[in-house]
């Protein structure tokens, strides 16, 4: 690296050869300071771009419970290579589906999905959440961390409960609600008991995000034609005894509000640049908009998500607008736009697309086209897919569209300035040249101050800049000349810090006598 004084001072020397020894000097320090005055790198666009991977039901991953280690971890691999390639930032990992765990817990049950029994650890000491974490970051991407909240068995389960479940331990926690058992959000204790979970997740991980999907009270099923009833009286009369005047509906959505508010305080307590992130139903209400009909999740699902983004008590919040741009009564733009205009306090909006219906009622080219739509529209920060095995399969050619076009440059994430504002020190480079100049290493670390995310790669020839998003950690590259195709003329690196903020670049330049 080469470092250029803000001022220089110049004194004739007395003799010829000390005058042209300053002249070559001066010129060469001219060299330096135009190159970096004539080109500046283009701004690297600032984009949420993220993929859930379930694995509830082995939808995404791992394929099948019982894998062997090894093929597990591969697979994972294998859908962040896919990530990174497609130009992605994020991936969003589904490590809580019902009450169990995807990772090591003293909390709750290994998940069954690992290994086909729930309760039944991996074996050889494996942790799938820490191996994650640590395969995305080496990558550049972010890991958030999906979780249900309230759902504590899934109707698809494939193993007996075990005895240390929370069905088993406190089955007064629990209620049966047609297929499926489901916590009792009117519980305190349940309450506290998920918060307690989600803050052991944020404590012990190196996570980026916590994320919980629309699952907080379930999606009503029918019995005998009619939408059953949730079975919460219970609590309900223990809460109007207790005081409490609020009508059951109403209630419910003040337990949830509650539980989301504690929620976004204790993952910030716990670490300030944890994101925080809700993907609620795409329709608050229907009518908000005007025209929009479909499922009242306000009223059925108790989640009054215009109340929580009202309040910024989430970082992000990813919509499901998973209809065609076809559906009127679904109509992806006016919704977008609504839930941008209920977001005073500046959070990300980052719609959830349904990549996963291509080829069943959508198009990949209106997958594609949304992406565009949502760039349109002020306010909005990005798209998350559903799901990454539809990305995976490049089903209906989306893949390829997103990575050829769509995503043909890479992307940072938001900057999420209300959870810190202080960025990183500059990078350290180190070059040297061998082979007779005919090999070129650079070496970076990251510099003080701040955690460091990803670095920034930022490298020029001519008047051309290209742009990669590297691993948060030390690195290098070697670059080899081969034929006429010089080495860049300069190449800057700087570091991003888990809060999104960007810090100064290092700068290397070229010598001019070195092509």
């Amino acid at each position: 690296m080469i470092a250029i004084p803000r001022r220089s001072g110049f004194s004739f020397p007395s003799d010829a050869a000390q005058l042209l020894l300053a002249a070559s000097r001066f010129a060469f320090l001219a060299f330096f300071v135009g190159r970096v005055i004539a080109a500046e790198p283009p701004a690297i666009p600032r984009e949420f771009r993220a993929m859930w991977i379930a694995s509830v039901g082995n939808i995404d991953w791992p394929s099948r419970p019982g894998l062997p280690i090894a093929q597990q971890q591969q697979e994972f691999r294998t859908l962040l290579d896919g990530a990174r390639g497609l130009k992605l930032n994020a991936v969003i990992l589904q490590v809580r589906t019902a009450c169990d765990a995807l990772y090591a817990s003293a909390l709750e049950p290994w998940s069954e999905y690992l290994t086909g029994r729930m309760g039944q650890a991996p074996g050889g000491g494996w942790d799938p959440l820490k191996f994650a974490c640590a395969e995305a970051h080496a990558r550049g991407l972010e890991l958030h961390a999906w979780v249900n909240p309230f759902r504590a068995r899934y109707h698809q389960a494939i193993s007996p409960i075990s005895a240390d479940h929370i069905s088993s331990r406190h089955p007064d926690w629990v209620l049966s609600y047609v297929r499926h058992l489901w916590l009792d959000p009117g519980n305190p204790a349940v309450r506290d008991w998920s918060l307690q979970v989600i803050t052991d997740i944020v404590r012990r991980y190196d996570v980026d995000g916590l994320h919980m999907d629309d699952y907080f009270y379930p999606y009503p099923e029918k019995v005998g034609g009619v939408n059953a009833p949730f079975p919460d009286d219970v609590s309900y009369q223990r809460y109007r005894r207790s005081g409490g005047t609020l009508e059951r509906d109403d209630w419910r959505r003040d337990c949830i509000s509650q539980f989301v508010q504690r929620a976004n305080a204790s993952i910030h307590a716990t670490k300030p640049w944890v994101k925080f992130g809700i993907s609620p139903f795409g329709i608050w209400r229907p009518g908000f908009p005007a025209g929009i009909k479909g499922f009242d999740s306000f009223a059925l699902l108790h989640a009054d998500a215009r109340l929580w983004l009202q309040n910024g008590w989430c970082d992000y919040c990813a919509p499901q607008l998973y209809w065609g741009l076809d559906r009127k009564e679904q109509a992806f733009q006016p919704l977008l736009k609504w839930w941008v205009e209920q977001n005073p306090m500046g959070r990300w909006i980052v719609p959830g697309l349904s990549s996963a219906s291509i080829g069943k009622d959508r198009r990949s080219d209106d997958i594609a086209n949304q992406v565009r739509l949502t760039r349109q529209e002020s306010g909005a920060a990005g798209v998350v897919f559903w799901n990454a095995s539809s990305l995976r399969d490049n089903l209906g050619g989306l893949a390829a569209t997103l990575n050829h076009d769509v995503f043909a440059r890479p992307a940072l994430v938001p900057a999420a300035p209300w959870l810190g504002k202080r960025a990183p020190g500059r990078p350290v480079i180190e070059a040297r040249f061998g082979n007779w100049s005919h090999t070129l290493r650079l070496a970076w670390k990251p510099g003080a101050g701040e955690p460091v995310s990803v670095l920034v790669m930022q490298s020029r020839t001519g008047t051309q800049w290209s742009t990669e998003l590297l691993a948060g950690t030390p690195g290098g590259r070697e670059l080899r000349r081969k034929g006429g195709t010089p080495f860049p003329d300069e190449v800057r690196v700087s570091a991003v810090g888990r809060t999104g903020i960007q810090g100064e670049s290092a700068v290397f330049l070229r010598p001019p006598n070195v092509r």
